[in-house]
């Protein structure tokens, strides 16, 4: 279902580091210049990313910045959800950052 205004972009990744049972995480909030992650369980390997954001035109940027965060957590079995409103590049690696922070024993 495609939300009036926002673009909505999928990404998939294939972890090697499992992230095992957790009860959701949610860190930061949706307002202007800034954006909500919720971290969730989900089954299989993957890491999968899905975002709704306010500021179109942008896939390449997300790409790149959610490719990192993968690069660096190699996270299996989750599910990311993001709400954004115009978060820079910064801001999205420190609420990603953030959630997976959540998961450290």
């Amino acid at each position: 279902m495609t939300t009036p205004g926002l673009e909505i972009l999928d990404y998939s990744f294939t972890g090697t580091r499992p992230a095992g049972s957790f009860m959701p995480v949610l860190v930061g909030v949706v307002g202007s210049g800034n954006l909500e992650v919720l971290l969730e369980p989900a089954a299989g390997s993957d890491c999968r990313i899905h975002i709704e954001t306010s500021a179109r035109g942008f896939g390449a940027i997300w790409s790149a910045v959610v490719s990192d965060f993968h690069q660096r957590h190699q996270l299996a079995g989750v599910w990311l959800s993001i709400h954004d409103m115009g978060a820079t590049p910064a801001v999205v690696s420190l609420r990603l950052d953030q959630a997976a922070q959540e998961l450290q024993p």
